[in-house]
């Protein structure tokens, strides 16, 4: 594997670099600050539409599609400096407009949607003009496997009905969020695997009834936010339904592959930028007479933090790569392992920053409390380890079937 960056990622990490120094970084006290003086917490600090704008214009834009029709034209290898560079600050992804849910969302209406789905709703989620939700997840089912979806599509003439809860709708609390797609039961005498579909839902229809907003560690993310949702006889056309009746788990798949290598390659940015802010403290503060970075435990803390994240960035690349060349599919393993890993890396190295703050560190005065909330979610989001670890011991073995078979055993 080249570990060269090509010319043009070359130069656009640069200028993306350039930007999160001289723009994203200052912004976030501006941003907090807007965010608390307003009105409610489900409003839009001005600075974000600023900052997106100044992107916009400087051509940092939609990176993460691969599709130069839409995009920047870039592979998943090329695409993953940038996505962890956008990692670091909790403003970035939404600045370059390449922030989850929408960026899966995008993807399915680049894959699967019709050119009228496209015109409605790709095209201003292109331009960062609407947000988007995707609700998937229930509350009353074990969600981690999409064939327990309970909730329900029913074809009523040209129009489909939708009934169910929903939670963990993510953006669904943005008052920018317009549109949504939701998986339901559609096809329930199908193959267990064919009966579920999705569905585009617009936030204004009649039925459609946010809940309520769900804290992360006590953490709203607002104004972006995670609701519940309800939905009692929705209706919709017929004409938003994405690819097909009973292609929901088809589309799941699809979906979740790059939206799981974005969460890794994002992961590894935070876990860098918490052990710069550990090795900053280490070199400012004393403790027993000299600086903690003096400390053996201390270097010994900051060299793990660095091996730890190496690898998994190297885990991380190789699984774009597979994606790349041989498809999600021949990548599922990789891709598995990485939701693994990327996690729990990312844990470990910002509990030690933390340790290393003291009581700072589980402070509002630093983001490192905020950071390991977001880490410890994605250990479930996007499928929860167990999942993963399913997938990744399935393939293990499965490859030493023939083997095993030859020798009789």
């Amino acid at each position: 594997m080249d570990f060269e960056h090509s010319p043009k990622v070359a130069r656009l990490l640069t200028r993306l670099e350039a930007f999160m120094d001289e723009e994203v970084y200052p912004a976030e006290a501006v941003y907090a600050a807007e965010l608390a003086a307003a009105d409610t917490r489900w409003s839009v600090p001005p600075v974000m539409e600023k900052l997106k704008a100044k992107a916009r214009a400087q051509g940092l834009w939609n990176l993460f599609l691969p599709d130069s029709e839409y995009g920047a034209g870039l592979t998943n290898l090329e695409y993953a400096p940038l996505c962890e560079v956008m990692g670091r600050s909790p403003l970035a992804p939404e600045v370059f407009n390449c922030s989850a849910p929408d960026t899966g969302n995008m993807e399915v209406l680049v894959r699967y949607g019709t050119e009228a789905q496209k015109r409605e709703w790709l095209v201003p989620l292109l331009e960062g003009q609407i947000r988007s939700a995707f609700a998937m997840t229930e509350p009353a089912v074990a969600s981690s496997d999409a064939t327990n979806i309970a909730a329900t599509i029913r074809r009523e003439g040209d129009e489909y009905v939708l009934d169910g809860r929903k939670w963990w709708t993510s953006g669904a609390m943005d008052p920018r969020c317009q549109i949504m797609i939701f998986m339901g039961r559609s096809t329930p005498d199908a193959d267990r695997h064919r009966q579920q579909s999705m569905i585009l839902v617009p936030m204004d229809t009649p039925g459609v009834i946010v809940e309520r907003p769900l804290t992360v560690f006590g953490y709203d993310d607002a104004p972006h936010g995670h609701a519940e949702v309800s939905f009692a006889g929705a209706r919709v056309p017929a004409g938003n339904m994405l690819l097909g009746e009973g292609r929901g788990f088809e589309i799941a798949q699809g979906r979740l592959g790059p939206g799981r290598i974005h969460h890794c390659m994002r992961l590894i940015g935070l876990a860098e930028r918490a052990l710069e802010l550990l090795v900053d403290r280490a070199r400012s503060r004393t403790a027993f007479g000299k600086p903690l970075a003096g400390h053996g435990v201390m270097v010994e803390r900051i060299a793990e933090c660095r091996l730890e994240i190496e690898q998994a960035r190297l885990l991380t690349l190789k699984a774009a790569h597979m994606m790349d060349r041989y498809g999600n599919r021949r990548a599922r393993s990789e891709i598995a392992m990485i939701k693994v890993a990327a996690p729990r890396m990312a844990l470990a190295v910002i509990d030690r920053a933390i340790q290393g703050h003291g009581g700072a560190g589980v402070s509002q005065d630093f983001p490192l409390a905020w950071f390991w909330a977001q880490a410890r979610t994605l250990r479930i989001a996007d499928g929860p380890d167990e999942v993963h670890l399913r997938t990744v011991g399935r393939v293990e073995i499965g490859r030493r079937a023939p083997v095993d078979a030859a020798r009789g055993l």
